[in-house]
């Protein structure tokens, strides 16, 4: 979608959280990103309070897919791009992201999804802190001890990355491309709230 086809628009409401009457901006516009297609992007911003906060939501909806790719140290810079209602998942690890309210989508590598990951349980570990039981900690350790064994080429594990609305993507040409059922799309997470009529 170029600029003359962007559609931009804003209007005034009510903050929700200061309460104030028109002084929430809200924009919103749409755009075609690499990897994601066409996508709304909203955004927020309160004049009197300073609160802000801003969302894409992909507008395109393809068949429901898996990439499964056994990275090592050669896949490292392997090109992710997920979307806000994929899953991520390192079975062997047991590590796993699945998409929540606030979740979005981003495009990043193969090193940079395991730099998440480890993130991820360095920050669990730390908010344990000396309530920690040990198995808990052996688990965590041996987790971040594995990342690093991938990323030095001492060790191999499969990614998996899926997506029922099939905006999501391993770009190398030996990620393994499924469909999903309609069972496997439905038994994923979405982020969405829905609402049965």
């Amino acid at each position: 979608m170029d600029e003359n086809n962007m559609k931009k628009e804003v209007m005034m409401s009510d903050c929700p959280v200061c309460g104030k009457s028109k002084t929430l901006e809200v924009k919103t516009s749409t755009d075609n990103i690499p990897y994601f297609g066409d996508i709304l992007e909203t955004s927020v911003y309160c004049n009197e309070c300073g609160y802000q906060s801003s969302d894409s939501i992909s507008l395109e909806h393809n068949e429901p897919s898996r990439y499964t790719l056994t990275i090592n140290d050669t896949k490292l810079d392997s090109r992710v791009a997920k979307s806000q209602t994929a899953t991520i998942t390192i079975p062997e690890l047991g590590l796993k992201v699945e998409p929540g309210p606030k979740s979005q989508g981003f495009v990043s590598n193969v090193e940079g999804i395991l730099n998440r990951f480890e993130q991820a349980v360095a920050r669990a570990l730390t908010l344990e802190g000396e309530n920690i039981s040990s198995e808990v900690e052996d688990n965590a350790v041996n987790i971040l001890e594995c990342i690093t064994h991938i990323k030095m080429g001492e060790l191999e594990t499969i990614l998996i990355l899926e997506d029922p609305f099939g905006n999501s993507i391993i770009d190398d040409d030996d990620a393994e491309y499924e469909v999903l059922t309609q069972e496997e799309a439905d038994a994923l997470q979405t982020g969405f709230t829905m609402i049965d009529q």
